[in-house]
């Protein structure tokens, strides 16, 4: 039998979702919009993560600072799945339940035991992507990026565009979508490439614009210095940490940022803006570092009103 608490914290849940849900969905409406997060941790004794994806969502425990019993975890969860679906209108079967646990420097994500991956189409301000709640930890959008990504859109008409470290390219489609006249994006992962030309086919944009690049970033960076190619706009959204054996190396962005930087930089176009971000909390960020570059903050205006204030860091930076 569930606790008294347990019963109450559920309906502190449920209320909080009916609120924030209702004002998101009005927004969604008008935005084109139908994937967004609706709860995180915002009630200290319920550390949970809430986020929709159409008629579907991804509810994520955070791993708790201290020892509870699993099968009183597991009911207690059972419960807020309950305050879920009855707030956000979902069946109990499209609500995907995960835990996220912190993860040592030298850990990484990893896909999550599930048959076959399951990928679902979902909407941001009119253009559709593929993500997979089944299979992983990311759902395949970092939608705390949503602001950046209009940006891009708004400024790419007939512009020359670098994604470094794409992931699943949603920087590429709102380029192409704003009338890029050419894309190039950088991953190391040729399933996140594949996923990306897929996201860019899914909204019909011209994929002879497109290039995917199965490459490391820093040594694809490093190669292009040497051409002739320049950039209008470069987006560098590295991982906080990456020793993947597909490179030579690792990266640490808390470390290597400014090398990081500094050979974009010497891709950019005259008029070229690099726009730099980084979720880690340790980087600090020091413009003496940047020899020659002008650099403004612009992480307040990069961050959609679903997500924490501190959910990343963002830069705007130009050669002087």
């Amino acid at each position: 039998m569930p606790s008294e608490k347990d019963e109450q914290q559920q309906a502190y849940l449920l209320n909080r979702l009916l609120k924030r849900d209702r004002h998101l969905a009005k927004w969604g409406r008008r935005t084109e919009t139908d994937c967004y997060r609706v709860y995180d941790r915002d009630i200290p004794e319920i550390p949970l993560l809430v986020e929709r994806y159409g008629d579907e969502a991804l509810l994520a425990l955070f791993e708790r600072p201290y020892e509870k019993p699993e099968d009183e975890e597991l009911a207690w969860l059972e419960l807020m799945k309950q305050a879920t679906s009855q707030a956000l209108a979902i069946a109990p079967d499209n609500i995907h339940v995960k835990v996220r646990r912190r993860l040592g420097v030298e850990d990484q994500y990893e896909k999550t035991s599930a048959p076959e991956a399951q990928l679902k189409t979902v909407h941001e301000h009119g253009l559709a992507y593929l993500v997979n709640l089944h299979e992983y930890l990311d759902t395949g959008l970092f939608m705390d990026h949503r602001p950046l990504r209009q940006r891009l859109r708004s400024e790419a008409g007939g512009m020359r565009v670098l994604n470094l470290f794409c992931y699943t390219g949603s920087f590429s489609v709102c380029a192409l979508a704003g009338g890029a006249a050419l894309v190039h994006a950088v991953d190391l992962s040729n399933t996140y490439l594949a996923w990306a030309e897929r996201n860019i086919r899914l909204n019909g944009l011209d994929t002879a614009l497109y290039q995917g690049i199965r490459t490391d970033a820093i040594e694809f960076l490093k190669d292009a210095a040497h051409s002739t190619i320049r950039y209008d706009r470069i987006i560098l959204d590295p991982p906080t940490f990456s020793n993947s054996k597909k490179m030579t190396g690792f990266l640490d962005t808390n470390r290597h940022w400014p090398e990081l930087v500094q050979l974009c930089a010497k891709l950019l176009a005259p008029d070229g803006l690099l726009y730099f971000s980084t979720n880690s909390r340790d980087l600090r960020f020091d413009a003496a570092l940047l020899p020659e570059l002008n650099s403004r903050d612009i992480s307040a205006s990069t961050i959609p009103e679903d997500f924490r204030p501190n959910a990343h860091k963002a830069w705007e930076i130009s050669r002087q």
